[in-house]
């Protein structure tokens, strides 16, 4: 027998005793743990647990006058990229020109090269002079001619006979050298580019020196005194308004709340937006503030007509779901109002069936289970 098998069956032994000993402590930690576990007491309880406590506000049915507000963008009434009607060398920018300048009417911007537009007038003056002198020869044939048949005491046969046809011609060319002159005269004045309107300049598009032709762009002005706006509304919010609109105003409200003042409504409805299927309408203002700027985005107020029956409840009152909770007789109930429009952190709705005042729920939560019973705390709006 070799000392391998001798070591072998010596250690078999103490294997199995070090297994029975694991096992034991395993069944000993168990049996503590049973003995150690806690056991609680089970009651069944006789009173209902208490029912939670809900903040409220008491509201009533009322009359309200609907408010529609949109958001719109401030453009200018007038805004062009002003042209040259001539063609020449620009010999002068002047400082309105440059951009960021602002123009008032009249100003000079741009002066073209004259000189052959001088030349054009001094041709039409030219021309009318002989045009007037050929319709005074033709007057003069005229009563020299009625004079000699006056003496012989006959009548003209024709009106050729007293120099008429050359005495109408001469009329009318002076009439076409009278025109001539007018348009030399103002393409002579188009050499000085001038503002049409007010306003800012934008974006400079021509430099000293360059050679330009009628129809380039000089500059882009934009209108500074009179603004445009063009909201779009639902025909929802169309249907809260106090018709006609033309003529009425409405509030100019920057993105802070701060007041801007009024437009005015030129025009509204009539037809929808082929895109948007909603209703265009149309202000304007002719007499901005100093806060009112083009480009800047507002929001626009409307005033419409007053609606009974409804309630003015806070915004926070309506869930992502688009419902109210109303506490009645102590257990909630969940609606689904019919909103008519929104204002100050607030929103109008029809007011439910039955007899108030109601009691809304300002600010719902999550565990909301319609029917469940709750203990109202009035709170104020």
């Amino acid at each position: 027998m070799t000392n391998s098998t001798l070591q072998t069956d010596h250690t078999r032994p103490k294997r199995w005793i070090w297994i029975a000993l694991s096992l034991a402590v395993l069944i000993a930690v168990v049996l503590v743990v049973f003995e150690a576990e806690d056991t609680a007491d089970v009651k069944q309880a006789t009173t209902p647990p208490p029912a939670p406590p809900v903040s409220v506000v008491e509201v009533s049915s009322q009359s309200a006058q609907a408010r529609v507000s949109v958001f719109a963008e401030v453009r200018p009434r007038w805004a062009t990229d002003l042209r040259a009607n001539v063609s020449g060398r620009v010999i002068q920018v002047f400082d309105p020109a440059l951009a960021g300048a602002q123009v008032k009417k009249g100003d000079i911007l741009y002066h073209i090269e004259p000189a052959p537009y001088l030349a054009n007038v001094a041709n039409a003056e030219q021309a009318l002079a002989e045009a007037e002198l050929a319709l005074l020869q033709a007057e003069n044939k005229t009563i020299v001619a009625r004079r000699q048949f006056e003496r012989d005491g006959t009548q003209p046969p024709n009106d050729l006979a007293l120099h008429l046809p050359e005495q109408r011609i001469a009329r009318r060319a002076v009439t076409a050298a009278k025109a001539q002159l007018k348009v030399a005269q103002q393409q002579l004045a188009d050499t000085k580019v001038q503002a049409p309107f007010s306003g800012f300049v934008t974006k400079r598009l021509a430099s000293l020196g360059e050679t330009v032709g009628p129809g380039d762009p000089l500059l882009h002005l934009a209108d500074d005194r009179q603004f445009e706006l063009t909201v779009e509304l639902t025909p929802a919010n169309w249907a809260l308004l106090d018709h006609p609109i033309a003529g009425t105003t409405a509030t100019l409200r920057h993105r802070d709340g701060s007041d801007l003042g009024q437009a005015t409504i030129r025009q509204g409805g009539g037809f929808l937006d082929p895109k948007t299927r909603q209703i265009r309408v149309f202000l304007e203002v002719t007499t901005p503030s100093d806060q009112l700027l083009a480009g800047d985005f507002l929001r626009v107020e409307f005033t419409g007509r007053q609606i009974p029956d409804t309630l003015t409840v806070p915004e926070t009152a309506l869930t992502r779901a688009g419902h109210i909770w109303l506490v009645e007789n102590d257990h909630l109930n969940r609606v689904a109002p019919d909103i008519l429009f929104r204002s100050d952190r607030h929103i109008t709705i029809a007011a439910p069936q039955g007899a108030g005042p109601w009691r809304v729920a300002p600010t719902p939560l999550a565990s909301f289970l319609p029917g469940q019973r709750v203990t109202p705390t009035l709170v104020e709006d």
